[in-house]
């Protein structure tokens, strides 16, 4: 049995070797079998795990199918069972990521309004510049009166 990747399949598919193609049921999901010109049967795998690439729902793998040129497939349900759908398979690897994901992008908005806020503010004519010298004395004199004084006198 081959296992091809879906550039693979997609590959083979225009190269005219794809002979027919089954939406088989495994469980909760359905994976996409193969035959191919020369009589050889295969499966839809993943690129990285290499294991056969699964879909819980029945109109993404016709979508991508019909995509690579595939207009005509069979679609067997057998060995579907429902109750395993529902329980599915997680991936907290790309929830985390895609968490963070999230994260860089709101932040990523966060500092592209501030940025141009003051953008705005530079530009606007009321606005008071303050030269640097100045905000930095400013500066060493609240730090001067926050820091506590050391007494001249030694405990004993």
């Amino acid at each position: 049995m081959q296992s091809l990747s879906l550039d693979q399949l997609r590959a083979a598919t225009q190269a005219g070797g794809i002979a027919s193609v089954t939406l088989k049921a495994d469980g909760g999901a359905f994976v996409v079998a193969f035959a191919t010109r020369n009589g050889d049967d295969g499966l839809l795998v993943t690129t990285r795990t290499r294991r056969p690439r699964r879909f819980s729902d029945l109109r993404k793998p016709m979508l991508l199918l019909l995509e690579m040129g595939i207009a005509s497939m069979q679609v067997d349900a057998t060995h579907r069972n429902p109750d395993e759908a529902a329980v599915g398979t997680t991936r907290p690897d790309r929830s985390e990521a895609l968490k963070r994901a999230h994260e860089a992008a709101a932040h990523d908005r966060w500092f592209r309004a501030q940025l141009e806020e003051a953008l705005r503010e530079a530009d606007d004519t009321a606005t008071v510049s303050i030269p640097h010298e100045q905000v930095m004395a400013e500066m060493k004199a609240v730090i001067a009166r926050a820091t506590p004084k050391k007494n001249s006198r030694r405990a004993r």
